[in-house]
């Protein structure tokens, strides 16, 4: 970054007084500059491609359509030196993990006192990741034993993925319906940092010959 140059920053949130109180309280900072708001997903995509901005400051919950997860992907993958930190009051293991393996550079909570946003948006730009402590703490948790944080309904479906049933053979045995088979995958995938059935399955024989 060039010395003595502003970072430009988008700001991402579903609701536009969260964006004004944000862009209010970056704006008391000389070096910090607000350079465009999204009210959605896609318009955060949209918006980082033609504003170039050095830092995207992202909400998780964004409404309908695209959620900040996508959007960060999108983002990250179209430009891979654009610094994504996440802004949001989630703070569920899954979420993390799924943020972080999305791209995100940073993981703040809306409690977070100033100092601590300000850090996060200096240090995204930089490549120095900032979390929120007990974001960090989760992260950390899910790191060193994700298999922890499964549920007992995830970790019999992930037990029974090992059969090779279909997700309606997996609706049937457990007697929910396929869309919640659908959402228990995804979670399971999160935690344990695998984006495929396959993987899914090789992860839970890991897990069996480790008892």
């Amino acid at each position: 970054m060039e010395t003595g140059r502003k970072l430009r920053v988008l700001l991402c949130d579903d609701h536009l007084v969260v964006r004004s109180g944000l862009r209010a309280l970056l704006g008391t900072q000389p070096d910090l500059d607000v350079v465009a708001e999204a009210g959605s997903g896609a318009d955060a995509v949209a918006l980082a491609a033609e504003r170039r901005p050095d830092v995207v400051v992202m909400d998780l919950g964004m409404g309908s359509g695209m959620d900040g997860i996508e959007a960060i992907r999108l983002i990250r993958g179209a430009n891979p030196d654009q610094a994504v930190i996440v802004f949001t009051t989630y703070d569920s293991d899954v979420d993390i993990v799924r943020a972080v393996d999305a791209g995100a550079m940073g993981y703040v909570l809306k409690d977070a006192a100033p100092e601590e946003i300000f850090a996060a948006v200096r240090g995204a730009v930089v490549g120095r990741p900032v979390l929120s402590a007990p974001v960090a703490s989760k992260l950390f948790r899910q790191r060193s034993r994700p298999d922890e944080a499964l549920t007992p309904r995830e970790a019999e479906l992930l037990s029974l993925l090992t059969e090779g049933l279909s997700n309606r053979e997996l609706s049937k045995r457990l007697f929910i319906s396929e869309a919640t088979v659908k959402s228990h995958l995804a979670h399971i995938y999160a935690k344990l940092g695998v984006d495929s059935r396959a993987a899914a399955i090789a992860a839970a024989l890991r897990r069996e010959g480790l008892r």
